[in-house]
């Protein structure tokens, strides 16, 4: 049976973050109702496509700020028009001081069956600094009430690479938030990005051969407490990976519902408006482009290389009809000559040394 995957936006938070260029804002009770109201017309006007979808991911924004009864508006709708697996993975998006026991364990009805928590620093200073609304208490009373309502499944997100973050800060941090032994989590440098309230300051950023410890340091801290790095960014116990992060990397379809959503079907990319008084109006504005049988190659490459076992050789061919050595022959030589590729029996993949590169090698399969 086919496979798809599922993806809500809800562009709503209590708070902009100094660092956040994601298409999200603070709202008040009506805008939240009325935007529910478009995106459930916009679920129900879809086309829905053959097979099952065996992942939904809520994603913002801050998803956990809704009212329980807009998403259960919206998962109901979900169900209605979509076949979805009874194994599918169900996240939801967090924040700290957003999740109490009432909610979860209306999350745990609605078959909500993952949870991804924004926390991005157990020190009450780095919190501040990045404009966070929670404290590190605030996070641990969320984690608690969500391992009492009965959550297994749960990712913490981690931002290193921090103004005034040295190597033994993102150590402790590692250690102080692996110890809580959650399921997953994803651990990512803090870029820097325009428009953003970062953009206009003098940030005393750690320099990049710290910011390579860092890196280095947290496959091999978290390798300890038994997560395994999958992807460049994320690490997680035997068997806990990510099933929606990982179909986009494998280039599985996926349809995206609300403000700015993207989807991908049959090698067609459509995009939704950005702009919120358009999509209040029942028109999700939109736009499609049909990709080409080298941007679908190249999109299989650098998206694959994301992963650490890398992109299947298998996959390629029944996706595409050759194999990747046919197609990027020269690039492959390259950077295996240079060490920072290495091919399996099924896999080409980054070396260790590579994933340090890897935005260079992979802007040439572009």
């Amino acid at each position: 049976m086919k496979e798809y995957e599922i993806y809500i936006h809800i562009p709503f938070c209590v708070k902009k973050c100094a660092y956040c260029d994601f298409l999200s804002g603070p709202a008040g009770e009506e805008e939240m109702k009325r935007y529910v109201d478009a995106l459930i017309q916009e679920i129900q006007a879809g086309t829905t496509p053959e097979g099952e979808a065996v992942s939904v991911f809520i994603g913002g924004g801050t998803p956990s700020i809704l009212e329980v009864s807009l998403l259960e508006r919206v998962m109901d709708t979900l169900y209605k028009t979509h076949t979805i697996s009874p194994e599918a993975e169900i996240t939801i998006e967090a924040n700290p001081g957003t999740l109490h026991m009432d909610k979860l364990k209306a999350y745990r009805s609605m078959g909500i069956n993952r949870l991804s928590i924004g926390l991005q620093s157990p020190r009450e200073k780095e919190l501040r600094m990045l404009g966070r609304i929670h404290s590190y208490e605030d996070f641990l009373e969320s984690f608690y009430n969500a391992r009492r309502a009965e959550f297994d499944n749960i990712n913490i997100d981690l931002m290193m690479a921090l103004p005034g973050q040295t190597a033994d800060d993102w150590r402790e941090n590692l250690d102080t938030i692996a110890a809580l032994k959650s399921e997953h989590i994803s651990a990512y440098s803090l870029i820097v990005e325009p428009g953003t309230p970062f953009a206009a300051k003098a940030l005393a950023l750690p320099d990049e051969d710290t910011e390579y410890l860092m890196y280095d340091d947290t496959e091999r801290i978290l390798s300890q407490w038994g997560c395994h790095q999958y992807e460049i960014s994320n690490y997680a116990l035997p068997g806990r990976e990510c099933v929606h992060n990982t179909g986009y990397w494998i280039r599985r379809d996926y349809l995206g519902y609300g403000l700015g959503a993207a989807s991908l079907c049959q090698n067609t990319r459509y995009t939704n408006t950005s702009d919120m008084r358009t999509y209040l109006t029942g028109d999700p504005g939109r736009a499609s482009e049909h990709l080409t049988l080298q941007d679908a190659m190249a999109e299989q490459m650098f998206l694959g290389l994301r992963l650490t076992r890398g992109v299947s050789r298998t996959l390629f061919f029944k996706n595409f009809g050759r194999t990747p050595e046919q197609v990027y022959g020269k690039v492959i030589r390259k950077y295996t000559d240079l060490g920072f590729l290495e091919t399996t029996d099924d896999h080409i993949r980054l070396t260790r040394p590579g994933i340090h590169v890897s935005n260079v090698i992979m802007s040439e399969f572009l």
